[in-house]
């Protein structure tokens, strides 16, 4: 650590102000956890302009947070933290922003169930997370033949109506962003990635790869302005892909579907028939100890219920998990930022029961793995909610100091086993 105060490495013999050296690696942990939740702010908000939706009040945060992540602003530590948990709060409202824009052109989402097997015939595999890429998509392969799949966090599209009317929107192909290398070496077709979470290709098929938006990469066609022409052809020239049917999945549970099933949830809960819910998601990753997410759903006992936001969801989406008095076991809510959807059923819930967030019978696991996630993280911490547990390993750029303070203004807590986890959350 350098200490900008005197020049020299902070605590060392040369160190002249040891006294704010010792703050200042908590400060750069803040700092550094700033920058995180200010990417994910603005990984929404860039979706929320495409759609016409922007925020001035968050445009000036944005601003104000950036300045405050220069050397020599602030060296108090509980300042910071505020400002970090302000940053959170700032999430929350961009996601708000984003749900809003994306019901008002695609319509509210509605549960539905999504084919992952394939068509016989051309096909266009899409990736990423901008829907608005996926509706122009669709408009400009409409009535040509070509069937349009999603892939990773693109799988939420199907519950969404504007999107859903397109019957060449046949399904979902693969799995998490993860697997891309090998979902997308297995798909004959075109490939179009639209937002971040890209992997450098494999030659096998770099050259029906396409991006466009904020995602590039070298030597990969780049498509500008939303003319997916150059995708088309070469999804008209590659080969087709066989009939191979799949199982069925489902998603598109926005907050306004789970809301009219509350009725039905509050009575089930009250009379024994659900006994808890777990929120289990978040960013996924390739390590083995991401198997965790996987143990944990399947030790989830069959009163109890699942809600899961972002690519998390592919560590169990497949399993089976049937239903309580006709209330889906697994709620799929949606993309990353439909973790605004899962604030708004916990809201209700809470006014349902007339308990407070923290005294639900709800708890919440949440893989990280990048910017977007931490800024999820930052918005749960900013309303208050305890208990939570993050995994598979701490984040590297918060400090001993730092994550002691949020242990003990949050009871934030890291995974252990899904064994020992699911015990201590379920009390026994």
């Amino acid at each position: 650590m350098f200490c900008y105060q005197c020049e020299q490495t902070a605590g060392g013999t040369g160190c002249t102000v040891k006294g704010v050296c010792g703050k200042n690696e908590d400060i750069a942990s803040l700092q550094d956890t700033l920058i995180f939740g200010l990417k994910g702010i603005g990984a929404y908000a860039y979706h929320a302009r495409e759609l016409g939706a922007k925020d001035d009040e968050i445009d000036a945060f944005m601003h104000e947070a950036m300045f405050a992540t220069l050397t020599n602003v602030d060296f108090d530590v509980e300042r910071f933290l505020s400002l970090v948990l302000t940053c959170g709060r700032m999430n929350l409202r961009v996601m708000e922003l984003l749900n809003q824009a994306h019901v008002k052109r695609f319509g509210e989402p509605r549960p539905a169930e999504v084919e992952t097997g394939t068509k016989a015939g051309k096909g266009i595999l899409v990736t990423g997370h901008d829907l608005l890429d996926l509706y122009e998509l669709l408009k400009q392969t409409e009535g040509q033949g070509i069937y349009i799949y999603t892939h990773g966090e693109m799988l939420p599209a199907h519950g969404y109506p504007e999107l859903r009317k397109f019957k060449h929107l046949v399904g979902n192909y693969g799995n998490a962003w993860q697997e891309q290398r090998k979902d997308f070496d297995a798909f004959p077709g075109a490939i179009l990635v639209t937002t971040n979470c890209v992997m450098i290709p494999k030659d096998s098929y770099r050259r029906r790869l396409f991006t466009t938006g904020i995602a590039g990469v070298e030597g990969v066609r780049h498509i500008q302005g939303r003319d997916f022409s150059a995708v088309i052809a070469a999804a008209r020239e590659l080969p087709s892909l066989p009939e191979a049917p799949g199982k069925k999945i489902a998603t598109g549970f926005h907050y306004t579907a789970v809301l009219g099933l509350l009725d039905k949830i509050a009575a089930a809960v009250k009379a024994g028939r659900i006994r808890r819910f777990f929120v289990i998601g978040g960013c996924d990753g390739a390590k083995p100890g991401r198997n965790y997410y996987t143990r944990l759903a399947e030790l989830v006992p069959k009163d109890c219920g699942i809600l899961t936001v972002a690519c998390g969801k592919y560590r169990f989406n497949k399993m089976e998990f049937g239903a309580i008095d006709g209330i889906p076991r697994l709620i799929d809510v949606g993309q990353c930022n439909d973790a605004y959807s899962v604030i708004q059923i916990a809201l209700a819930l809470s006014k349902a029961f007339g308990l407070p967030v923290n005294e639900l019978p709800l708890s919440i696991v949440l893989s990280w793995f990048e910017q977007k996630a931490v800024a999820i993280l930052l918005t749960l911490l900013s309303l208050g909610i305890q208990g939570m547990r993050i995994g598979p390993t701490p984040p590297a750029f918060l400090t001993p100091g730092v994550f002691k303070i949020l242990q003990e203004k949050f009871d934030l807590k890291l995974i252990t086993t899904p064994e020992d986890d699911m015990k201590a959350m379920l009390g026994s």
